[in-house]
């Protein structure tokens, strides 16, 4: 979830001056920032010691502070054979940055170590062993504690403590590690997130979590010409590299780690057949008519009951068709690697269709795929913690993009403040407009590693939500559950609808205001290429939830019981405001449509909407208070809004 990277320079080249090694370590703090903003650090091996400083800042202003200046130059002078850096640009996940023992590089007796990744059973770990005590929150900590564990049982067995230690954890690790007592920089990975390029003299290493960011330091002149670089190389899942430091030239030996509970690509040809204030509001829409057939009530828009109490959306239903399985064992027959090599990327929230889908193309399409994650500032850590599961288990390299998180926060917080000026129910996907860059960032990780499929998981058809465009009057959004397809006349409709409600409520021309509009060219302009699995194979919620649950230990909310949109911070927020205004969530939507597709029975989706519309109080305060409003406050606004029923 994080950036890790670093270097191995050896000083009796001549070329590596020290401005030259400088520079190469603040370009791949710069590129690295991608990963996550919110704070940095560094570890400086100089063969005497190793020199430490971490600050909960950008790795951008981190390498303007006077102390990492002055901290580099110091322990370059110094440095007679072999200099080396670990480095680290966090995104945080468990443990607060602005306590620092949070903060990486993380420091124990004989170990300094940087890690990317999530371990998910690190409670049942510290249970069942007394000697792992930890004295920070971050799960980094316990790692290095297991490695030195390890290390003290096989007597100094590099290869042996870390499978002995990747074998307990579950969930994505990936990990850099000084010892105290050896001269050894080792790096592993349970699913392939680290990279590394050398150069021909065998003078040089560098390493870092994504291939992109190692091919952009190559390009640059001044580094291409002086170090002569060789191809950039990945750690595969579950391996390691042991490099030493004490040598006249940089070696390194690769070692595998024996997990024995990764599950491994199996290939079927075709394995199936084609085809506080918080009220609970539940017993407002109690008295509110409902179509006959589905569960939609009569404030939903467009809805058009006729004379039997049968809603416009199921007389006018037509039976989903997928496209099948074997169509997409064709359509993907011509971007397939031969050799390995990964050949699609997976968009990855952390929700049960994309963890699922993950699953699908690894282990039934046989595929080799990059998991891909946007991290906007609202993606659960229950979500992270989900995607960790399922990364380190299939083995899968899991790229993360971080935006300026405080920064979208504050966005949001003026979008929700100007609303709550003037509730209107079709401005509310405004909410999650700064999300949309995950279209975006999908282009750009086409161009940065030449991978030409992209996969989304969601998007299902059973979760059709027409109501979103239908606030906005858009009568019919027919985008195929695929946002990036809306037709010309509907896209304008949407834009005049915004531009109106702008001009009505003025506080809506606020900063963000460029953010949306980004969201908007990426989301409806920009072309669309990616291919939609949930359009191919049939949705199953119960085989899906089955699936990931027994598998990979999918972990479910504590706050409801459903298992959608649990890794989306937002949700809780703006089903609570669509269920006080209008009587009903998008729960509701789904529910009906699984009706209509013969899933399951009316009475069924009726007790389970009761049960999915209760608020889930611990997320909506725990939203309102990262974008910095008063709970109280807020509610209170939201619970005294023109409602759509009586």
């Amino acid at each position: 979830m994080c950036g890790i990277f670093g270097i191995v320079a050896n000083k009796e080249d001549q070329k590596l001056s020290n401005d030259l090694i400088k520079n190469i370590a603040d370009k791949l703090f710069v590129f690295s920032e991608t990963r996550g903003r919110e704070a940095a650090g560094i570890a400086i091996n100089t063969g005497l010691s190793i020199e430490i400083y971490k600050q909960p800042c950008s790795a951008k202003e981190f390498t303007k502070k006077d102390k990492y200046k002055n901290l580099m130059r110091t322990c370059l002078k110094k440095t007679n054979k072999n200099f080396s850096f670990i480095g680290h640009s966090r995104l945080v996940t468990n443990g607060y940055a602005n306590n620092n023992e949070n903060n990486q590089p993380v420091i124990i007796p004989e170990l300094v170590g940087i890690h990317n990744g999530i371990i998910t059973n690190q409670e049942q770990i510290l249970e069942s062993n007394e000697k792992l005590k930890c004295t920070s929150d971050v799960d980094t900590e316990l790692f290095l504690r297991l490695i030195k564990f390890n290390l003290e049982k096989t007597q100094n067995n590099i290869t042996s403590s870390f499978s002995e230690s990747f074998n307990k954890i579950k969930g994505s690790a990936s990990i850099a590690t000084y010892f105290g007592n050896l001269p050894n920089l080792v790096l592993a990975s349970n699913t392939g997130a680290l990279f590394y390029v050398c150069n021909e003299r065998n003078t040089f290493f560098a390493f870092a979590s994504e291939r992109f960011i190692l091919q952009k330091l190559i390009k640059i002149k001044k580094f291409k010409e002086s170090i002569r670089f060789l191809d950039v190389q990945q750690i595969r899942s579950f391996t390691g590299i042991n490099l030493r430091l004490d040598s006249s030239k940089i070696t390194k030996t690769s070692f595998m780690i024996d997990c024995n509970h990764s599950i491994k690509n199996e290939y079927y040809a075709y394995k199936s057949q084609y085809s506080v204030l918080i009220n609970d509001h539940t017993l407002n829409s109690k008295n509110l008519k409902r179509c006959k057939k589905c569960i939609l009530p009569e404030t939903y828009p467009y809805i058009d009951l006729d004379e039997r109490g049968i809603c416009r959306y199921c007389r006018d239903h037509k039976k989903i068709k997928t496209k099948g399985e074997k169509k997409l064992f064709e359509d993907i027959k011509k971007y397939r690697s031969l050799d390995g090599k990964p050949d699609c990327i997976v968009a990855l929230s952390g929700g049960r269709d994309s963890c699922y889908g993950l699953h699908y193309i690894k282990t039934v399409l046989g595929m080799n795929p990059i998991a891909f994650t946007y991290d906007w500032g609202f993606v659960t850590d229950l979500a992270r913690r989900n995607s960790a599961r399922i990364c380190g288990k299939l083995g899968i390299e899991h790229i993360i993009r971080s935006a300026n998180i405080q920064q979208k926060r504050r966005l949001v917080r003026k979008n929700v403040q100007a609303w709550l000026k003037k509730p209107e129910l079709g401005m509310v996907p405004l909410f999650m407009a700064g999300d949309k860059a995950f279209f975006y960032h999908a282009r750009e990780l086409k161009k940065e590693t030449g991978i030409k499929l992209v996969f989304f998981c969601g998007g299902n058809m059973i979760e059709n939500a027409p109501y979103k465009f239908g606030f906005s009057g858009v009568k019919d959004s027919d985008d195929e559950m695929a946002l990036t397809r809306l037709k010309i006349s509907n896209k304008l409709k949407l834009i005049s609808y915004y531009c109106k409600n702008f001009l009505l409520n003025p506080r809506y021309f606020n900063e963000s205001i460029f953010d949306t509009a980004a969201a908007y060219w990426h989301t409806f302009i920009a072309k669309e290429d990616f291919f939609w699995l949930y359009h191919y194979i049939d949705w199953n919620e119960d085989e899906i939830v089955k699936t990931i649950v027994n598998n990979y230990d999918w972990e479910k909310s504590t706050d409801t019981t459903t298992t959608w949109r649990i890794g989306d911070g937002t949700a809780s927020f703006y089903n609570y405001i669509y269920q006080t205004m209008a009587g009903f969530t998008e729960d509701d939507d789904m529910l009906s449509n699984m009706i209509r597709e013969k899933y399951i029975e009316r009475g069924e989706a009726l007790r389970r909407s009761k049960e999915y519309a209760k608020p889930r109080k611990e997320s909506i305060s725990e939203y309102l208070q990262s974008i910095g409003l008063n709970v109280e406050e807020t509610l209170t606004k939201i619970n005294s809004a023109k409602k759509l029923f009586k």
